[in-house]
């Protein structure tokens, strides 16, 4: 550990899934490298401003709960996305906003409540090992994260900090800004290359039936449920992916595509979800509904424009 970095915290129980997520690991995908980062680009972007990180500071997303956390500084932390029954010191931890932490306290994330993942952040950031420009953790592909294996967090496993000089002020996220996630949610869809090979009938269900969650859902990608959608073309030559592309396989049920997707494939695609939609979609529990709705290209970039002004 650099001198410039202090134990920020020990595990004493691991949850079934924390990783550490920076931005994402990008330029690479010639290489058959996925991206990883924050399945969830807004939660994660928040935890860090709150914190007074700068973009691209590592976070812990942790999934499902399950993980209990001891402090070994005083820290200033922020918590946002999920909602998972977290406690600190056995009272219920605030969320959307910095948080002052002692020394010896803990923070114990139970099960979910509200969303599917939930980001700390910790002022200065999280410490882990760059592989190919990002410290993001990709478990399949054994990259990055706390120790640049890809490993997720173990008991007794500690977590490295950034030393920071100054302790951020006080901050809390606006309302407007604290996401219900167990609203249904319309998720905004750039139609794709080969939405003109779908039929008709299947188009309008696309854009008018309701969607379910399938229990086949994770960082690659998750599956809906809901009419079968027809395709004159079985498959295609392999090409690049997307982070938020829909594929449609020849059962006719729409994959979205996430963070730790395969870097190319060869199911037709019915469009892409812009950035913001694909990291609504990463909070939602199997047997959620969601709707999709069509956008177009210059609307969804100028709200994503929007979206990465305020962070940087």
């Amino acid at each position: 550990m650099s001198e410039s970095n202090l134990i920020g915290f020990r595990v004493s129980r691991a949850g079934p899934l924390a990783l550490l997520q920076d931005a994402g690991r990008f330029g690479v995908r010639h290489l058959g490298v996925t991206q990883g980062g924050p399945a969830d680009l807004h939660a994660w972007a928040w935890a860090n401003r709150l914190t007074g990180n700068a973009w691209g500071a590592a976070a812990l997303e942790i999934t499902f709960g399950g993980l209990e956390l001891v402090a070994e500084q005083d820290l200033t932390i922020a918590l946002t996305g999920a909602n998972l029954g977290t406690r600190h010191n056995q009272k219920t931890a605030p969320m959307w906003r910095t948080l002052a932490i002692s020394a010896g306290d803990t923070l114990t994330f139970g099960t979910p409540v509200n969303g599917l993942r939930a980001y700390l952040s910790v002022a200065g950031g999280f410490c882990g090992d760059t592989v190919l420009g990002s410290a993001a953790c990709v478990v399949r592909e054994q990259l990055g994260g706390f120790d640049g294996q890809g490993t997720t967090l173990q008991e007794g496993d500690t977590l490295a900090v950034n030393r920071t000089a100054t302790t951020p002020a006080s901050q809390v996220a606006p309302d407007s800004e604290q996401r219900d996630y167990r609203q249904a949610p319309i998720l905004e869809l750039l139609p794709g290359a080969q939405i003109a090979t779908f039929t008709g009938k299947s188009l309008f269900e696309a854009f008018n039936a309701e969607w379910q969650v399938d229990q086949r859902a994770d960082r690659m990608g998750v599956r809906l449920t809901g009419p079968r959608l027809q395709c004159s073309i079985g498959s295609l030559v392999s090409e690049g992916i997307s982070l938020g592309a829909v594929q449609v396989p020849p059962d006719g049920q729409p994959i979205a595509l996430l963070n730790d997707r395969q870097t190319i494939g060869g199911y037709p695609r019915l469009g892409n979800l812009t950035p913001l939609a694909a990291s609504r979609l990463a909070q939602c529990l199997p047997g959620q509904t969601v709707r999709l709705r069509a956008a177009g290209i210059d609307s969804a970039l100028r709200q994503h424009r929007q979206f990465l002004a305020a962070f940087r």
